[in-house]
């Protein structure tokens, strides 16, 4: 299969939080949490027990290994059905600030080190 990823994905414990911004008519989903598998200054993949829509866009609350808190926007682009019912999601970040993005690359360049 051909790597189409723009940037290098790491391995990341940490969690995030969601809430659906794209549909006025849809109940958001508050603060679901999601396990991140791996995550590059452009985007992130998740697993969640929650169905969510390719092409759907959350607030993303994404807390670091520092500690902070980054808030972004991501798009769903790709879902996957795990055999125990759970969702593995592709997302990329949509809004995420220059210096949010360049905390993620360091930690990239740290970890190859």
């Amino acid at each position: 299969m051909e790597e189409r990823r723009k940037s290098k994905r790491l391995e990341l414990e940490v969690t995030i939080q969601i809430e659906r911004l794209d549909k006025e008519d849809t109940t958001t989903l508050k603060y679901v949490k999601v396990g991140v598998t791996d995550i590059s200054k452009t985007g992130i993949g998740f697993i969640a027990k929650e169905p969510l829509e390719v092409e759907s866009f959350y607030d993303c609350k994404l807390q670091i290994w520092t500690k902070e808190v980054i808030d972004s926007v991501i798009e769903i682009v790709r879902v996957n059905r795990n055999a125990d019912g759970s969702y593995n999601y592709g997302a990329r970040f949509i809004g995420m600030t220059e210096t949010d993005a360049l905390k993620i690359e360091i930690y990239q360049l740290f970890n190859e080190l």
